[in-house]
């Protein structure tokens, strides 16, 4: 598994070696034991499918706040996303800072979100998949949003994209208050 780091702690761009021939590939994407060894200490109990039907569908920038926070491992099934976090952890050095990353079914990437991030992500393919990882339950009363157009976040998308009712009335970074704070873990 290659492991790239992003310059937002904690956040990581996990690659899986993939192992092909003429009938396809087999790819190992998750190991808690060999990601143990590289630093990276998770244990994950729910996984989570999404499919997007149009190019041009933005899911986001979503969190789940304490006592049941996530931190996620994501990746696309079928298709292309552009998949973005946003720290919002208050007295973090990169705090408003965001990250984003091509994934595609193709390319295999995935990008590792620790809790304290915002989450979200534009589909640049019809029908995309996307798969993740939760490293806690889904909690209704702790789910919470940003707005998607007030974090500097360039989508590379030109347009009025499709969004949720929720989303579309989330509010703006400016006024919103992080229930996350920097622990100052190492960068």
């Amino acid at each position: 598994m290659q492991v790239e780091e992003t310059g937002l702690p904690g956040l990581k761009v996990l690659t899986p070696q993939r192992f092909g021939d003429a009938r396809g590939f087999f790819s190992e994407c998750w190991s808690r034991q060999r990601m143990a060894g590289q630093g990276i200490d998770l244990d994950f109990v729910q996984d989570n499918h999404s499919l997007s039907m149009q190019v041009g569908t933005l899911r986001g920038l979503h969190f789940q706040a304490p006592p049941h926070a996530q931190a996620k491992l994501v990746r696309c099934g079928r298709g292309a996303l552009f998949d973005v976090a946003v720290d919002i952890r208050k007295g973090a050095p990169t705090f408003g800072k965001w990250f984003g990353v091509e994934l595609t079914a193709e390319n295999g990437k995935q990008l590792l979100v620790p809790e304290g991030f915002l989450h979200g992500f534009i589909t640049r393919a019809p029908e995309t998949e996307i798969l993740y990882k939760c490293s806690d339950y889904y909690a209704p009363d702790c789910d919470g949003a940003v707005a998607w157009d007030s974090c500097g976040v360039d989508w590379g998308f030109v347009g009025a994209p499709v969004l949720s009712a929720k989303d579309a009335a989330a509010p703006a970074l400016a006024d919103f208050d992080s229930p996350f704070i920097w622990q100052g873990e190492p960068a």
